[in-house]
């Protein structure tokens, strides 16, 4: 142990404090935050009691063995080691569903969780935007009541943390720490998904949602209210975190389980299949790693508990530390480039962002679709299942998401969350770190491309200098290509045009 370390040592860790020998009630714990939420916990709070997952059977594994998967993924490598390999043993599922009535638990489950429960992490929702709006509604608004409810029975409950987002209110170009409007009444809503058959609602879902672009800002809407609601009976917050990234520090830099937004735009640049993208260059959004995030979430329990005053919190980024759509672009390049090259790129990865839309669209069709087309066809004709026009119908469907982001600017106000911080003492600093300093966003998207190359895409480590061999190849085929493409039109436009133009026989 450093010297550092020694004095850090000195003070206490009140964090973890709060958690000592607590049970905790955790939602949506096999989703990404969710997994780092427990990991976190287990390590840096181990002195809790228990943790209870509320977790539903799918694609035939029961919740036991949903938890058992979840705890030998490499993200809790550094967890076991350190605090060994029982601590896992503090996990326990709970069979459920936030979907269905009653949470769709049994009596026993139910009557154990109000009796034992003295914290809930309500982190389960569908983040899907375009999710149908009789599921959003049923997971993410009926949901939260059913969790409100069922918080309502725990006889020693302390604190409820509501996980929402800072992207819920739209219409608010800058975002406070305080309780918005909902778009419609949520009661009402629900009353209405109910019986309302799903394709009438989709039918009329554009109408429902009216300027919202999506059943995830909606919902989600939706699902705040009904928590702000209960603010004078139960011991709620609302924690807003933004756009939710790769780790950033602990337990794996660059973990992640998914390739949704920045690091997909990444890795679907990176195999060379998305090479234009309508959006403001110059604009930027606001990201939060999930390790930040988790510790945010910790560090502004403790704050409520502590001083009962703070009840909403902004977790975001922006205020401190911005970049933009075109510096990621840049970063990204160098990254999938020089440093951690995909393997079997479909070709040199390149392309730009376009401010017209028409300009996109161009180039859309003659990069994306026209070449997805003709491989497609060859794939066919050689005897293999043609697969790039199902990319890109996906990238489409993803582009459609994007382009609403990326072209609209949102701040965020967070002096709630900055004033928590500040209560902080050194220790808690360091292990419950919140803010940006020191990040380098090279290093950090390596990390996220080389952990989208492990766990995500299962590109192994000695498939690098391989990938980084056929990378050079395939910038002397994009560097070909295009030279004889040039001269190619440069002599049909001799031929064609300005040899008889100029009477040359």
């Amino acid at each position: 142990m450093t010297e550092a370390d020694l004095n850090l040592e000195k003070y206490p860790d009140r964090i973890a404090q709060i958690f000592e020998g607590k049970t905790l009630l955790i939602t949506g714990g096999t989703g990404f935050v969710g997994k780092v939420l427990v990991e976190k916990l287990l390590r840096s709070c181990s002195g809790l009691k228990k943790i209870l997952l509320l977790i539903r059977t799918k694609k035939d594994k029961n919740p036991q063995e949903r938890i058992r998967e979840m705890m030998n993924l490499a993200l809790f490598d550094l967890l076991k080691k350190t605090r060994g390999p029982d601590i896992v043993n503090k996990v326990e599922a709970i069979a459920g569903d936030v979907m269905l009535p009653d949470l769709g638990m049994s009596k026993e489950d139910r009557r154990r969780v109000a009796d034992e429960v003295e914290m809930i992490f309500h982190c389960a929702a569908t983040i899907r935007f375009d999710e149908p709006l009789k599921k959003a509604v049923l997971l993410n608004v009926r949901g939260t009541k059913l969790m409100l409810d069922l918080a309502k029975e725990c006889k020693k409950l302390m604190l409820f943390c509501h996980l929402s987002t800072a992207y819920c209110h739209l219409y608010e170009k800058v975002l406070y720490e305080k309780i918005y409007p909902p778009p419609a009444d949520p009661h009402n809503v629900i009353k209405t998904v109910e019986w309302m058959d799903e394709e009438i609602i989709d039918s009329i879902t554009h109408k429902i949602l009216g300027d919202i672009p999506n059943t995830y800002a909606f919902t989600k809407a939706l699902g705040e209210s009904l928590v702000a609601d209960e603010m004078d009976t139960l011991p709620v917050i609302i924690q807003r975190p933004s756009i939710i990234i790769p780790v950033w520090k602990e337990p794996i830099p660059g973990w992640t389980d998914n390739i949704n937004g920045p690091a997909g735009l990444l890795i679907g640049a990176g195999k060379g299949v998305i090479r234009t993208m309508y959006c403001n260059s110059d604009r930027y959004a606001d990201y939060l790693p999930v390790d930040i995030g988790v510790n945010a979430m910790l560090v502004s329990a403790w704050d409520y508990l502590t001083y009962k005053e703070r009840r909403i919190y902004n977790l975001t980024s922006s205020s401190q530390y911005k970049i933009s759509w075109s510096d990621i672009i840049e970063i990204g390049r160098e990254v999938i480039n020089t440093r951690m090259p995909l393997n079997g790129v479909a070709w040199y990865p390149g392309g730009s962002m376009k401010r017209s839309k028409l300009y996109h669209n161009i180039c859309f069709y003659l990069f994306h679709i026209i070449p997805a087309i003709i491989v497609d066809i060859l794939l066919f004709l050689l005897g293999y299942k043609p697969v790039l026009m199902r990319v890109q119908k996906r990238i489409t469907r993803g582009f459609e998401v994007f382009e609403y982001y990326a072209n609209n600017q949102w701040d965020f106000v967070n002096d709630e969350s900055l004033n928590a911080r500040e209560n902080l003492n050194p220790r808690e600093r360091q292990t419950y770190k919140v803010d940006g300093d020191g990040i380098n966003y090279h290093d950090y998207f390596t990390n996220c491309v080389h952990c989208a190359r492990l766990y995500i895409l299962n590109e192994p480590d000695d498939t690098i200098p391989a990938a980084k061999r056929h990378m050079i190849v395939m910038w002397w085929v994009d560097k070909l290509t295009k030279l004889l493409f040039t001269v190619g039109i440069i002599y049909l436009l001799w031929t064609k045009l300005f040899k008889p133009l100029l009477g040359y026989a």
